[in-house]
């Protein structure tokens, strides 16, 4: 097994099978890796983004040219290595745009309103050129909101975990908005869950969902989160983001057909092996 992630970058996650894992550090945009990446490997999963929908506006030319171009040329060295497979984890969250209905589908229109949504979908699209073109076998996984045991708490992405660390300072959760925006939790083990069912697939589809099929509000999010830890938290509200939708939660109708694959951690549940996990820590 190889794992490709950025030089210096903390390891702690890998503690249990670094003796099994060979590991590669450097810049995704540096193309003199890719082969070296590539080589010997049947299936790729491409976890790599370099933005966050929040951060991706503010530079779209860097999202593009470190997510997209960066892609498009490691797909050229997979196709060159004879890699069979690539498996993507876009995003349910950003490349549907402003839902016209929900729960959504993969059939919904695709109209992001963030660069990271774009460049999602442009990676997508060149996905199906490649195999277009070349026959490279691809899975794209639209992931919701993920959240889990080892997510980073000071990061820009990933409320669950900020709230986690907040709420363990006692500090004050903040909110963008009102409270009232409505996104799908999807437990980190149903995600891996998923990516492995995604890899054995050998059917026609090539994009799923893959969520809950649950919509909670911010609000729920902090008031779940209160009764799981047995406290109040105090909450701050801040403006809103742009790129932020109202709503969004994903239809996993064909993900059950076709991987035969369903969420089995519900978010009360992962709560309590959030907290657990801390306590343990």
């Amino acid at each position: 097994m190889r794992v490709f992630d950025r030089v210096n970058v903390a390891r702690g996650n890998l503690a249990g099978v670094l003796d099994r894992v060979e590991m590669i550090e450097g810049d995704f945009s540096d193309s003199s890796l890719h082969a070296d990446l590539a080589a010997g490997s049947d299936i790729v999963y491409h976890l790599i983004s370099t933005t966050v929908p929040r951060t991706s506006n503010g530079d779209p030319a860097f999202d593009v040219e470190s997510n997209v171009v960066a892609t498009v040329r490691f797909l050229a060295a997979a196709r060159a290595a004879t890699v069979k497979k690539i498996v993507f984890f876009s995003s349910g969250g950003t490349v549907y745009g402003v839902p016209r209905c929900w729960p959504i589908s993969e059939g919904h229109p695709t109209d992001p309103i963030c660069s990271y949504g774009i460049g999602k979908l442009a990676i997508e699209k060149y996905l199906k050129l490649f195999h277009h073109l070349h026959g490279l076998d691809y899975t794209v996984l639209r992931i919701s909101n993920p959240y889990g045991a080892r997510q980073r708490p000071t990061g820009v992405q990933g409320v669950v975990a900020a709230f986690a660390d907040r709420m363990r300072r006692n500090a004050p959760l903040e909110i963008w908005g009102d409270g009232s925006t409505v996104r799908d939790y999807i437990h980190v083990s149903d995600v891996v869950r998923a990516a492995l069912a995604a890899g054995r697939y050998g059917g026609v589809d090539r994009i799923f969902n893959i969520g809950s099929g649950r919509g909670l509000s911010l609000l729920e999010v902090v008031a779940a989160m209160g009764a799981a830890a047995r406290v109040t938290p105090e909450i701050v509200f801040s403006k809103a983001g742009r790129q932020d939708v109202s709503a969004n939660v994903l239809d996993i109708t064909r993900a059950r057909r076709r991987l035969c694959w369903q969420p089995m951690v519900s978010f009360a549940d992962g709560l309590r092996r959030l907290i657990a996990d801390d306590v343990n820590t």
